[in-house]
């Protein structure tokens, strides 16, 4: 059969470009999915939960109410059991949260009543807390030691902007003196000073004080780098050379570094007339096995 329109033919022929069964397969509807397909896929949302919700956290496994996990609207919790979100079940049917469950009992607890973690748990579950976005877990956790002197301390070490750079420099320096020297330990000098002036019986000049108005020619005079690895200071704040090393100390301790450290002098650097300069210089000794 053929079909003429003014000068154009078009055949039905098996000889052209693209047959009518060929139209229709370009423009004919998604095929429905097979029953294996189905399995597969997806169930669709909102998903329901059962009033008595039985969890996996990480392999432990939990029992709580479904108001429970609702407790604050806005938390990773509330979220995730609010039906807008699928949550894989293992094998037993349990709904799986992919996270170390080591401290969701505490923070079930604290959903159920308000109990808050004994202290040696305090930091590790507010690391939990911080994850489920539990503001007022965070909140209370906050208030509480360790992490209320915590806050305090940081309040500290933000006087010095430079405080997490130098302890950097600490940790590089002493690995790389040990791996040349292929030893077991490696000892820098750090000189740690509160004030510009010195003004402590560590770091009182020979003659007087050098508190006193000067120029800014003057002040120039008193400026010098101490030979020594890293320096910390100067810092305004009524904690002293002492607390600084503390707070060194602990942060190389936290993570993993085993140091000591000594005053072992002061730096004698003539800057003028009678005055030196007094700094107190410490060893600090890394061991790294």
């Amino acid at each position: 059969m053929v079909v003429v329109t003014g000068q154009n033919k078009v055949s039905a022929t098996p000889d052209d470009a693209m047959s009518s069964s060929d139209a229709e397969d370009d423009f004919q509807e998604p095929a429905t999915p097979t029953a294996t397909q189905a399995g597969q896929a997806l169930p669709l949302l909102p998903q329901q939960f059962p009033e008595v919700v039985p969890l996996n956290v990480g392999g432990m496994f939990f029992t709580t109410r479904l108001s429970t996990l609702r407790r604050y609207e806005d938390t990773m919790l509330a979220a995730m059991f609010s039906g807008r979100h699928y949550i894989p079940t293992d094998a037993e049917g349990r709904y799986f949260i992919d996270r170390d469950g080591t401290y969701f009992g505490d923070i079930l607890n604290f959903l159920r009543s308000g109990d808050l973690p004994p202290r040696e748990r305090v930091r590790s579950v507010y690391k939990e807390a911080q994850y489920y976005s539990i503001g007022p877990l965070l909140d209370n956790l906050e208030d509480i030691q360790p992490l209320k002197g915590e806050k305090v301390r940081q309040a500290f070490l933000g006087l010095m902007p430079y405080y997490k750079d130098h302890l950097e420099r600490i940790i590089e320096i002493a690995k790389l003196r040990a791996m040349q020297r292929k030893a077991r330990f490696a000892k820098l000098k750090v000189c740690v000073f509160k004030e510009e002036m010195p003004i402590t019986p560590y770091e009182c000049p020979h003659f007087n004080s050098l508190r006193f108005e000067r120029s800014e020619s003057e002040a120039k005079l008193f400026e010098h780098h101490c030979e020594v690895d890293v320096s910390f200071g100067p810092w305004e704040a009524v904690a002293d050379v002492y607390d600084l090393l503390h707070c060194i100390v602990s942060d190389l301790s936290a993570r993993g570094i085993a140091v000591d450290h000594q005053c072992i002098g002061v730096c004698d650097k003539h800057l003028i007339n009678h005055y030196y300069c007094k700094r107190p210089i410490y060893e600090f000794k890394i061991t790294w096995w």
